[in-house]
């Protein structure tokens, strides 16, 4: 942590929620790689015991803990050599939140596992470098009133919501415009509506510019990573949902831009690639020295831009739905893509039938104007049983 001439005292400790995830994978790197201004004192895994075992056996943090009970056993036996405590379940992790050995927690799992622990770390006041856009997507409204009572502060790590971020410093609130956030298209930008009726889990997992997690390529090729995307920053920029658009750029050289009243647009560049944002996200805005490869000319003379295609790709119209109704209608959406994603990979669903599960749970689950965190629970809950009984189908 730095003194108030800017000065490191000691290294910035570190929580990472999901270090197993490519994300968590990254953010890994970059903290054996500046062990001077980082050390990971929790580290946190849902299922790959065997991948935070070894984690933790390279990082040492003070604490591990594994999602799933059946597995702690292993962790524990592993680790105590090391002297690295161990502990298991969703409670265990929402508890050490408030530990005094974290300064910043990286909420880096997927989905809407991301939302408890994230809240109990606000509610401790640690600051937040947020990967899980689920947590804003779920409960933006819920989330941004307890930041609001709160001393924590939160750094976006997508590389779109980066890219604003970095594109906003210097600059006025109120001269805000637009806001353009880039997607690639993934691989099935110039598929027609019969081709993609077609499409296989292997092709959807082959995205042209990114190496992702699985679930998290799905939906950027159905581009609901888009929509999730757009709902995230009207919660993290405080921008009016009219104000936020998507456009595609395939070549993902431009991560996201911010256009001004005065029709100024700034934008930021960089390469396809996650360290960047994660490490200007865990510094607080400041810089790291060759986090990323530089650009080099060749990578400025084609750069394109269009239009997205709300006939081909409908789960991106669904953020004006979601935005529009507001209340519990976007973790409807979530808890019902967590299922067919989850489908659609084990091939027990197609492809266009993702959306199709998506739409018809929001046609059956009860709308809540104003939800608590409660009714946001039993409604993932609810909306998650709905979309397996179409799976099931």
């Amino acid at each position: 942590m730095e003194n108030l001439k800017g000065e490191i005292e000691r290294p910035s400790n570190i929580a990472v929620i999901g270090v197993t995830g490519s994300i968590g994978r990254q953010t890994a790197d970059i903290i054996k790689a500046h062990p001077e201004m980082f050390k990971a004192t929790v580290l946190t895994a849902g299922t790959r015991v065997d991948d935070l075992i070894k984690l933790s056996i390279e990082l040492r943090p003070h604490l591990a803990i594994i999602a799933r009970e059946d597995l702690y056993a292993k962790l524990k036996e592993a680790l105590s050599p090391y002297g690295i405590e161990t502990a298991c379940g969703a409670k265990a992790l929402e508890e050490a939140m408030a530990r005094e050995d974290i300064d910043m927690v990286e909420t880096a799992t997927v989905g809407y596992s991301g939302l408890a622990p994230t809240l109990a770390a606000i509610e401790a006041g640690k600051d937040i470098a947020l990967a899980n856009k689920e947590t804003l997507v779920v409960a933006g409204e819920l989330v941004t009133r307890k930041l609001a009572q709160s001393t924590s502060k939160v750094y976006p790590v997508d590389s779109e919501h980066s890219a604003i971020f970095q594109c906003l410093v210097g600059e006025q609130h109120g001269d805000i415009s637009r806001l353009l956030i880039t997607a690639s298209g993934g691989p099935f930008r110039k598929f027609t509506l019969e081709q993609l009726k077609h499409v296989s889990c292997a092709d959807a997992l082959n995205h042209p510019n990114w190496v992702m997690g699985k679930k998290i390529t799905i939906d950027s090729s159905t581009m609901l990573n888009k929509a999730f995307e757009i709902i995230e920053a009207r919660w993290l920029f405080d921008v009016a949902p009219e104000k936020i658009e998507a456009v595609v750029h395939p070549q993902s050289i431009v991560h996201s831009m911010v256009e001004f009243e005065d029709g100024a647009i700034k934008a930021q560049l960089g390469a396809p690639d996650m360290h960047l944002p994660i490490a200007y996200a865990l510094c607080r805005g400041k810089r790291l020295p060759k986090v990323e490869r530089q650009l080099s000319v060749k990578d400025f003379t084609s750069l394109t831009f269009e239009e997205p295609d709300i006939n081909r790709f409908p789960c991106l119209g669904l953020a004006k739905l979601a935005l529009n109704r507001g209340g519990n209608t976007a973790c409807v959406i979530n808890a019902a893509n967590e299922i067919a994603v989850d489908a659609f990979l084990r091939e027990k669903i197609g492809y266009m039938d993702i959306y199709r599960v998506i739409v018809d749970t929001l046609d059956n689950i009860s709308f809540i104007s104003a939800p608590t965190y409660d009714d946001y629970v039993q409604t993932n809950k609810e909306a998650r049983a709905y979309a397996e009984t179409l799976v099931a189908r």
